[in-house]
């Protein structure tokens, strides 16, 4: 993936055009895609607000009274200001491009990313960035603190052992149900992949020399949302997920290249890999067949889901975080939490 140019570094006179080069090809070879992608979508975002609110392009670096501008437009609810406020007016543009959902208070996060995005543009050129004035760090604090609400999660049901089974039980004969039940219990049983890090698997990321004397199968991915590209620890299949995993490669004919991919019509396995958003309409397609409504679960559910289910099987969450590869413990917590709460005694006290 190219990186947008406006996140490139700016150019250095003291550097040459070859170390120029070097360092643009380093950003991008060091930033995973995701990211990247996130990246372009601020710089969209925070071009069309710039010039929107501002009549200009971006500064570099901002103007402070921009960057408070920035923070104080979306931390407060636009839909009952008046018709010629700056803000509303250049919301309305956002909303008329597509770029907004409406005038309302955005969420914190949204909020919080963007700002993460523009503070990385500033570092990536060299440049001090205005949101870490006292003042702005200040404001954003408290427009958290005033717009607070709980996140909104990525999945509206996790997908537990007893919702995965009835996706699993859909698949049945053909090249496209073998790659779909090795992709669901691949991204089940291994700690709860993202759909990102399943579709990016190599078949060379795939090792099979234990499988035939202990059913194992290794995985050794690239990198994930919270390991470095080659820090990540090799995650094991055992069992029935093993087994779907090896035949999908057998049926599909992996002998290299990528591990998931397109099945035609005509039930051809391609030679190109599965995209993000395939996860995702795997997950919708299964459930719907399995009578599910199609919002039931997203791809996320696959993660959520696995934690849940170690939660609910007494797993201990470090043993559970060795898999899923949380780098915090409060994050996978919540998962144990909700099963916990439900199980407290002190929730029966009334009968």
């Amino acid at each position: 993936m190219t990186a947008p140019a406006p996140l490139l570094p700016s150019h250095v006179p003291t550097l040459s055009r070859a170390d120029h080069a070097a360092l643009h090809d380093l950003y991008v070879r060091g930033t995973p895609e995701n990211t990247l992608r996130a990246y372009e979508r601020d710089m969209i975002y925070i071009t069309a607000w710039k010039a929107a609110r501002f009549g200009a392009a971006p500064g570099w670096p901002e103007a402070d009274k921009v960057a408070l501008a920035f923070v104080l437009d979306h931390s407060r609810d636009l839909s009952g200001g008046p018709e010629d406020d700056p803000a509303r007016a250049a919301a309305q543009a956002l909303v008329a491009r597509g770029l907004r959902r409406g005038l309302a208070c955005p969420a914190p996060a949204t909020l919080d990313r963007r700002i993460a995005s523009w503070r990385a543009f500033h570092r990536m050129k060299n440049l001090p960035s205005p949101f870490e004035s006292p003042l702005i760090r200040q404001a954003r604090a408290k427009g958290r603190r005033a717009n607070g609400r709980a996140p909104a999660p990525k999945s509206a049901h996790p997908i537990t052992r007893e919702v995965l089974e009835t996706l699993l039980a859909t698949c049945h004969g053909t090249r496209r149900d073998c790659r779909d039940r090795a992709a669901l219990m691949l991204g089940w049983a291994s700690g709860g992949r993202r759909r990102s890090e399943i579709v990016s698997l190599m078949r060379a990321d795939v090792g099979l020399k234990e499988f035939a004397a202990k059913g194992l199968v290794w995985i050794a991915l690239t990198g994930t949302k919270t390991t470095a590209r080659g820090a990540t620890p090799r995650l094991v299949l055992k069992g029935r997920a093993a087994q779907a995993l090896v035949h999908w490669i057998e049926v599909g004919g992996i002998s290299d290249g990528p591990l998931f991919r397109p099945v035609s019509r005509a039930d051809r396995v391609l030679k190109r890999a599965l995209s993000p958003d395939a996860i995702y309409q795997i997950v919708r397609h299964r459930l719907a067949l399995a009578g599910y409504p199609p919002d039931f679960a997203t791809p996320h559910g696959l993660r959520s889901g696995f934690l849940t289910q170690a939660a609910l099987d007494g797993a201990p969450i470090q043993a559970a975080m060795r898999l899923s590869l949380h780098r915090s413990m409060a994050q996978a917590q919540k998962y144990y939490d909700d099963v916990d709460i439900a199980e407290n005694p002190a929730a029966d006290l009334l009968g």
